[in-house]
């Protein structure tokens, strides 16, 4: 019968679930337990800026570029 797919459909729907929140976890494990910080839109880059201006701390670090300050 047409309910059949169901069980086919609950494994699939979870293998294509599981990379996606294991990424989420795993990035926020290694971040001491804060989301990572994503610019979308320029109202996020702004207030990235704002914080990196009024803390002093710099949120990422391009590989192989030296920090210039």
């Amino acid at each position: 019968m047409w309910y059949e797919i169901f069980p086919c459909f609950a494994v699939m729907t979870g293998c294509l679930m599981i990379p996606g929140i294991a990424t989420a976890q795993i990035h926020k494990f290694t971040n001491g337990g804060k989301e990572k910080r994503i610019v979308r839109v320029p109202w996020h880059w702004y207030l990235l800026e704002r914080d990196r201006r009024v803390s002093g701390a710099q949120h990422f670090d391009s590989k192989g570029l030296e920090n210039i300050h």
